[in-house]
């Protein structure tokens, strides 16, 4: 009974999400909903759902999310993003497509600083996407370079992604941050690797150059030095932190938060600008908090309900390969992707693919990696693609549309599943970097 009533219950939800219902009050609708038929009393459901809400907000690992967002606020207004793209391209200039690569390897680094692969991609459309405008790029490779390489945010830790992901399947934040340095790595050279190629094959899309930047003041050297290698300087504290064991996660954020305010003050950061990065930095944890919440409500009515047991053997009963299984599973991620955030995504799906995956024997540290690189492309995909809609609001170019967005994009799209199945078939890719350091 219980089971068929999660059924239900997960088809109301999909129909209030289509229906445009926001998706965190649809979790709780459907929450209260299947506890209340289950229970057959409101108030005891009510009651349920209300204790399983403050102990969820109770979690110290929830302040994780709103103290790496602030940082990477920090980091985003103080300007320090542009410091290290200008670094990144002198470092690059010999290679083909060298402004596309220093875009890649910008969004590598200041991805561990940030979190969030919006940041990312609204920075460097406003630094990186001109640069390669004027030196004659094609703007549809330009596009993509911008779009494509922000998605390097949701998997190099500190990312918000890996986080919820740890929160809903109580696993080590920790252990998932180091895991996603290998495979976001790789990504990051899949990446880089496909410009070289496309660059060296016409030449007409990415332009050679030996112009360097303008010269430059000792005023202005001092302060992209202090942005470039103060994010460097933030990545061996909050990552080496946690490496080495001196911080939790939660301490490190923390620590993270203050350094990244002092890199901001030293760049000419005062009052008004750090306190509108503390209140952006609210409204952008408040609805995932309130998602998370609301998850946690849902991981009660599955538990409840039996679902997952449930659900595990309509899977497993369908006697096909296990790969097939994870097929489905990755058809399911790149469809709602189309419609719905990623955080969303998680919070829909993981509680009951996670299991699945497990007892089909996948490593649950290799899997989440997996699960996250296949989340991200959704990203990048048509009609919802969120990066795409922030690449092109930020993008300081009118001609700049939605569809040349989406294609420039779709090579990336493809090296991120490229990249997942590599995970998902050599997990030690995943695994091995946790083993080591947290053992």
């Amino acid at each position: 009974m219980g089971g068929d009533i999660v059924l239900w219950m997960l088809a109301l939800l999909i129909g209030l999400i289509l229906l445009g219902v926001h998706i965190g009050v649809s979790l709780a609708i459907c929450s209260a909903l299947g506890v209340w038929l289950m229970l057959g009393s409101m108030e005891a459901a009510l009651a349920i759902l209300g204790n399983t809400a403050y102990e969820a907000v109770r979690k110290d690992v929830f302040a994780v999310i709103p103290l790496f967002v602030l940082m990477g606020d920090f980091i985003s207004r103080s300007g320090a993003a542009a410091d290290l793209y200008r670094i990144c391209d002198r470092g690059l200039k010999h290679l083909p497509g060298r402004l596309a690569i220093a875009t890649i390897a910008g969004n590598t680094v200041f991805a561990a600083v940030t979190g969030v692969s919006i940041a990312a991609a609204a920075a460097f459309s406003r630094i990186a996407y001109p640069e390669m405008r004027k030196l004659g790029y094609k703007q549809t490779f330009a596009l993509g370079a911008v779009a494509g390489s922000a998605c390097l945010g949701m998997l190099i830790p500190p990312s918000v992604l890996l986080i919820v992901w740890a929160i809903l399947t109580e696993m080590s934040v920790g252990a998932l941050f180091i895991a996603g340095i290998l495979p976001g790595v790789l990504l990051a050279l899949l990446f880089t690797g496909y410009v070289i190629i496309a660059a060296i094959r016409n030449p007409e899309i990415a332009p050679a150059s030996d112009q360097n930047l303008v010269e430059m003041t000792p005023q202005e050297i001092r302060s992209e030095l202090i942005g470039g290698f103060g994010i460097l300087f933030l990545i061996m504290l909050v990552i080496g932190g946690i490496w080495g064991g001196f911080f939790t996660p939660t301490e490190a954020a923390g620590f993270g938060a203050l350094g990244a305010l002092l890199i901001g003050i030293f760049k000419g950061m005062r009052g008004a600008e750090i306190v509108e990065a503390i209140f952006q930095a609210g409204k952008t944890t408040a609805p995932i908090m309130f998602l998370l919440i609301t998850a946690q409500m849902y991981s009660r009515l599955l538990a409840l309900g039996g679902a997952v047991g449930y659900i595990k053997g309509l899977f497993l009963g369908l006697g096909v390969d296990p790969y097939m299984i994870i097929a489905l599973m990755v058809i399911i991620w790149i469809v709602l992707g189309m419609l719905i955030d990623s955080v969303s995504i998680i919070l829909l799906t993981v509680p009951i693919f996670a299991p699945i995956a497990i007892v089909l024997g996948h490593d649950p540290v290799a899997f989440a990696i997996f699960g996250i690189l296949v989340i991200e492309a959704g990203l990048l995909t048509p009609p919802f693609g969120l990066l795409v809609y922030t690449v092109k609001g930020s993008v300081p170019d009118p001609t700049a549309t939605l569809a040349k967005i989406f294609i420039g994009s779709t090579p990336y799209f493809i090296l991120i599943l490229v990249a997942a199945f590599i995970v998902l078939l050599w997990p030690w890719l995943a695994t091995w970097l946790p083993a080591l350091m947290l053992r």
